[in-house]
């Protein structure tokens, strides 16, 4: 292991061996069941209806699993409180998330534009659309974020600075384990907000990518938005506290938090797979 691969450092603190190890188990179950040899595509898209869902509900916007199925509106006049943006959002991020991995591997900036484009979807000011906020643009986000508040906001030269070094980080390579990559890119986006909105839909969209991308989750059927929900807002907050903390304790329980979250995923989809089997959707 180098030392000139701070990634890989990461993936060999205390304890985190073994997240990595309990996730690779979980999703070994899940791909190794008899219904992903022929109806690999209907699990796939359940799992992304259940990630958004997920997702959205963390960004605020609590709806039931057969709402979000159901609902084709989601504009900011279809829900009295807002909700459905994020829920639309989070739907649109989980579909993009699988066509961005070309753009992601050359330019991990690009696509990350990308995503707040996809999530913003014309609810946002056109000019603060898909780039880095400038200094004194307010960050409007989700209520999860904003109780998140009590955390450094860095600033916009800082934000550039962390993101393109995450970018190098990303485009060098590295040896550490899919999970570590995912939770670094996941944290360091939600510690960042680096966006003036929608930065936890696309913290998660991102993490999405990079399980996906590095073959950890090839066809996109561990959902770990459905496991952060689970968890819970406020074992995420805490979690992420320790990713911004920059301590071994902190990185390990935010990676750990993101690895138990990637397994209640694994469990959703296998129960997904165990509902087609019986020959009815869950």
């Amino acid at each position: 292991m180098s030392t000139t691969d701070p990634l890989a450092v990461l993936g060999s603190l205390p304890g985190v061996a073994e997240s990595v190890d309990s996730v690779r188990k979980a999703v070994d179950q899940v791909y190794g069941h008899r219904v992903m040899r022929r109806r690999s595509n209907e699990v796939t898209s359940e799992a992304a209806l259940r990630g958004a869902r997920g997702s959205a509900a963390l960004a605020g916007a609590d709806w039931p699993l057969e709402e979000v199925r159901r609902r084709s509106d989601f504009s900011a006049t279809a829900s009295s409180d807002g909700s459905a943006l994020a829920v639309g959002a989070a739907l649109r991020l989980t579909a993009e998330a699988g066509q961005l991995l070309s753009m992601w591997r050359q330019s991990p900036v690009q696509a990350l534009a990308r995503l707040h484009l996809v999530a913003a979807g014309g609810a946002v000011p056109d000019e603060t659309v898909g780039r880095p906020r400038l200094a004194g643009e307010k960050v409007t986000d989700d209520p999860l974020m904003e109780a998140a508040s009590a955390l450094p906001l860095p600033e916009p030269e800082e934000v550039a600075a962390r993101l393109d070094g995450l970018a190098g980080l990303l485009l060098a390579g590295s040896e550490a384990p899919a999970l570590v990559v995912g939770a670094v890119v996941h944290g360091e986006l939600l510690a960042l907000r680096p966006f003036g909105s929608f930065n936890g839909l696309v913290a998660r969209a991102a993490q999405r990518v990079v399980l996906v991308g590095s073959g950890l989750d090839p066809k996109s059927i561990c959902p770990a938005e459905v496991g952060h929900a689970e968890l819970g807002r406020a074992d995420y907050l805490k979690a992420l506290e320790g990713y911004v903390s920059g301590t071994p304790e902190g990185m390990t329980a935010w990676i750990a938090h993101c690895g138990r979250a990637v397994g209640l995923g694994v469990r959703e989809s296998v129960a997904v797979c165990e509902a087609l089997q019986r020959g009815a959707a869950s």
